[in-house]
């Protein structure tokens, strides 16, 4: 019997010192500048195609509802909203930027990154954080097409009115609402599923012909708008104080967000290193004058305590008799969903593919067609995903557990800016020093995320303002801590200013806007957490590739060139 317990003791002491051997591998890097030879995905994006992705990822019909309804609490102040988002996306930009220089060569994004700076089980964690969101949120754009694509059906006389709600409109509820059928949104992810799969020639093509008429539709609107404003609109500019534009800023914050998906075209960029960051800032900046723009003329036209609540800006045109121009947001609206749920499913077809290589999912999701040189089964699993959620599951109800996988991508991509740039510094310090100095600067980055979640809190549940200034304190000298208590090096190719500063605000605002989500959301991560560790435990650490001359290298940019 004691022979038998010991066993029992000693396997179980085993399984887990290979569970946290496993979990804590990184993966290797390798200084050389990408050739994209070999096989995998073919390199065909410009910076033109590059930008139009991430526009065409980030605009979809928000720029035609959000403005309005953030409005209708921040007055004309919602401009400023807009604004202070948009820093705070560039902040997040510019970390992205600089690791998508670093490794040029393979998709990922922050998966990738994650799992160079950091180890495998974060990198897991992520990937599941961000897959949710992206499944959920494919499906919900796809059903919000899908009422877009019937109205326009409905402008046909002998359809108006006849079109059943399990067409396209909503969706035919049964069971009390537990299964809502909608046939229209799964037909229009199979169809962006068949483009994606034809190669990222084609899809390129069709997110760039989308996206280019919306955006000239948005600067039609903008143009054509100005005409129609009134400066005494913009007066009072902030109604109902500085807190509500604070607040309008939490929530335009996910307009921006699709700025990621150029980092995870990698290995389709013809030249990364170059077209990557050009790509990932560029787009951002495009989408923030739009935004700003249309801010300004919805909330000159209409005074912000008129503005509608489903369609603000169709609205405010119908309402100073420029109906054709209502219409044109309508085509607008439905090609900024469609190019929104495009470029989704492609950045969700490209992690399954690094997941696949990396052995952390099963071998097929890494294979890419010879002729088309896309990962056709990654791509097929998508659509399906997507299809299957939007064509029997009402996931509008989800929205608020939404944003969660973006805000910890976010972070986790910010702290892994800081981490990198100790590693070249540390590499030749003996290693229980480099171990310490390393631990080190990873308690201060947690620290500095309990203090933007407990500022978030606070400040959501009106909490006492000494304990806000109290958590600010804290960040700062966490803060402070990364900046003299570690060495950094410089980056190779593009460069965030201002390391470890920049990160830093990074992560403390994306924290802080966690806080501000539902708390169901804040269960939502915890849950999927722990279900994600234990699909790693029983698959994935057994199935990633754990030695050296089976792990993938992953091409860093070269010190002396970013060309």
């Amino acid at each position: 019997m004691d022979i038998l317990q010991k066993d029992a003791s000693s396997s179980s002491t085993s399984c887990f010192s290979h569970f946290c051997s496993s979990a804590l591998r990184a993966k290797t890097l390798k200084s050389s500048s990408p050739d994209g030879s070999g096989e995998g995905l073919i390199r065909r994006l410009g910076v033109f195609d590059l930008l139009l992705l991430g526009v065409g990822a980030s605009i979809g019909a928000g720029i035609f509802v959000v403005t309005g309804t953030v409005a209708r609490d921040a007055g004309p102040g919602v401009t400023v909203s807009f604004i202070l988002a948009g820093a705070s996306c560039v902040l997040n930009a510019l970390c992205y930027a600089e690791l998508a220089s670093r490794f040029p060569a393979v998709v990922g994004g922050a998966y990738l990154y994650a799992y160079t700076a950091f180890n495998e089980i974060t990198a897991f964690l992520v990937f599941m954080q961000l897959m949710l969101d992206y499944h959920i949120g494919a499906a919900s754009i796809a059903r919000s097409l899908a009422s877009y694509v019937a109205t326009i059906f409905e402008l046909i006389p002998a359809l108006k009115g006849n079109i059943p709600p399990w067409v396209g409109h909503g969706g035919q509820e049964f069971f009390g609402g537990a299964l809502s059928i909608n046939i229209l949104a799964p037909i229009l992810l199979a169809l962006l599923t068949i483009v994606l799969c034809q190669g990222v020639k084609e899809s390129s093509a069709v997110n760039s012909f989308m996206t280019s008429t919306k955006v000239l539709i948005v600067i039609f609107v903008i143009i054509v708008g100005s005409f129609k404003v009134d400066v005494d609109n913009w007066s009072p500019f902030a109604p109902n104080g500085f807190e509500e534009i604070l607040t309008g800023a939490t929530v335009v914050f996910f307009a921006y967000v699709g700025f990621d998906a150029v980092a995870n075209s990698a290995e389709e960029s013809k030249r990364p290193q170059r077209d990557l960051p050009i790509g990932i800032l560029g787009s951002l900046l495009i989408c923030v004058i739009l935004y700003i723009a249309v801010c300004l003329v919805i909330t000159g036209m209409v005074p912000y305590n008129m503005l509608g609540e489903d369609a603000p800006l169709a609205e405010a045109f119908t309402s100073k008799g420029l109906k054709y121009v209502s219409i044109l947001i309508s085509i607008g609206a439905v090609a900024g969903l469609t190019t929104t749920l495009l470029v989704g499913l492609y950045v969700q077809s490209r992690l399954y593919l690094g997941l696949g290589r990396d052995g952390l999912l099963p071998s097929i999701f890494a294979k890419v067609h010879p002729k088309r040189h896309t990962p056709v089964h990654s791509q097929v699993w998508v659509g399906i995903i997507a299809a299957v959620l939007g064509g029997l599951f009402n996931v509008h109800v989800l929205s608020h557990i939404l944003s969660v996988g973006s805000l910890t991508g976010y972070s986790v991509v910010a702290a892994c800016v800081v981490t990198l740039r100790w590693k070249k510094r540390t590499e030749n310090q003996d290693s229980s020093k480099c171990m310490s100095t390393w631990c080190e600067g990873v308690i201060w980055i947690v620290i500095l995320a309990c203090c933007g979640f407990a500022t978030g809190a606070l400040y959501r549940f009106g909490g006492s303002f000494i304990f806000i200034i109290v958590a600010l304190v804290i960040a700062i000298l966490a803060c402070a801590a990364l900046c003299f208590r570690q060495d950094y090096s410089e980056a190779p190719g593009f460069s965030c200013p201002w390391v470890p500063i920049v990160p830093s605000v990074c992560i403390f605002f994306n924290i802080f806007l966690f806080a501000q989500l539902h708390y169901e959301a804040w269960i939502r991560f915890v849950v999927l957490s722990l279900v994600s560790v234990g699909i790693y435990a029983f698959y994935g650490q057994y199935h990633a590739n754990p030695s050296s001359d089976e792990t993938i290298i992953y091409h860093m940019a070269p010190e002396e060139d970013g060309h």
